[in-house]
């Protein structure tokens, strides 16, 4: 599996389940449930695309720069984290409906892992 193929499934799966997340979340927490969840989900996402651009990038330079990394990474953090705040400042979301959002990306990275172990064991 490439990291194409990687990044591509876990965001299908991602998709799938904040979909499916998102109703019942929409229904026990009203508008901030649903909206919680998908924007969660829509945060890991972003993370996990961001991180695979930039581990492609350096893997393309043949270098491994960790000072930028680390600079983009804390910058990374502070701007995930000011969208969670803006998310629970204006009230779009639960709190607990997007971590329920953002756990969705490792379930899926899990399930992508687990297919794949399952193809190689297949004779």
């Amino acid at each position: 599996m490439t990291p194409g193929e990687l990044l591509t499934g876990a965001t299908r799966w991602t998709a799938m389940g904040a979909v499916a997340l998102a109703a019942p979340g929409g229904w026990l927490g009203g508008a901030p449930g649903g909206v919680g969840v998908l924007a969660g989900a829509a945060l890991a996402l972003g993370t996990l695309h961001w991180f695979a651009r930039r581990a492609v990038r350096q893997e393309a330079d043949g270098r491994i720069t960790v000072s930028p990394w680390l600079m983009a990474a804390g910058l990374r953090f502070a701007g995930v984290s000011a969208a969670v705040a803006a998310l629970f400042a204006t009230g779009w979301a639960h709190p607990v409906a997007l971590l329920a959002g953002y756990t969705v990306l490792p379930v899926a990275v899990v399930v992508q892992g687990l297919g794949l172990a399952r193809a190689e064991l297949r004779p």
